[in-house]
């Protein structure tokens, strides 16, 4: 057996690391879910089946994006939801769906299974996805009509996307 000298030492340096390491889990959720720094949407060409898009063209109406991909089940699960809430507020908010790891073939029919209708693009090259340091999926950004990213999140079920898009709206007007 240690003596208790020993044993204080070595239980007070767990909790240091384990008090460390906390600090840092939180300042890193903190500074990847969130948009305090008023981050705006970076310049990247995204992808669709016969057509490209710049972000740029995605500024001027309230947006949310939303990335996701095929294997991942939060990101299936979500899906029915932001189909829903798309099908609700389309006329006030722009939706699109960014995906870089499915090819654009099969990220359409997979959504498309699941009710999605509005836009879908491939970030081919993870530029997007680099640029905005995204880490997990699924995230959503819910953009300003000016480019300013304003709130990012991880899983939304219905009523929570529904709530996101109520305050973007409320921020416009």
């Amino acid at each position: 057996m240690k003596p208790n000298g020993q044993r204080r030492t070595a239980l007070l340096t767990l909790t240091l690391a384990v008090l460390l390491a906390l600090s840092a889990v939180v300042r890193l959720s903190r500074s990847d879910d969130s948009a305090s720094d008023n981050a705006v949407l970076p310049s990247v060409e995204l992808t669709a089946a016969n057509s490209t898009l710049s972000t740029d063209e995605l500024v001027g109406e309230p947006l949310v994006i939303n990335f996701w991909y095929s294997a991942c089940p939060p990101c299936a699960n979500e899906l029915q939801d932001f189909a829903a809430v798309h099908n609700q507020y389309r006329y006030q908010v722009r939706f699109v769906g960014v995906n870089a790891i499915d090819s654009v073939d099969k990220m359409s029919e997979f959504a498309r299974e699941r009710g999605v209708t509005y836009e879908l693009y491939q970030d081919r090259l993870a530029e997007l996805q680099t640029e905005l340091r995204l880490t997990s999926f699924p995230t959503t950004l819910f953009v300003a009509a000016d480019g300013t990213i304003v709130e990012r999140t991880g899983v939304l079920d219905e009523t929570g996307l529904e709530n996101e898009v109520i305050e973007l709206l409320a921020a416009e007007s």
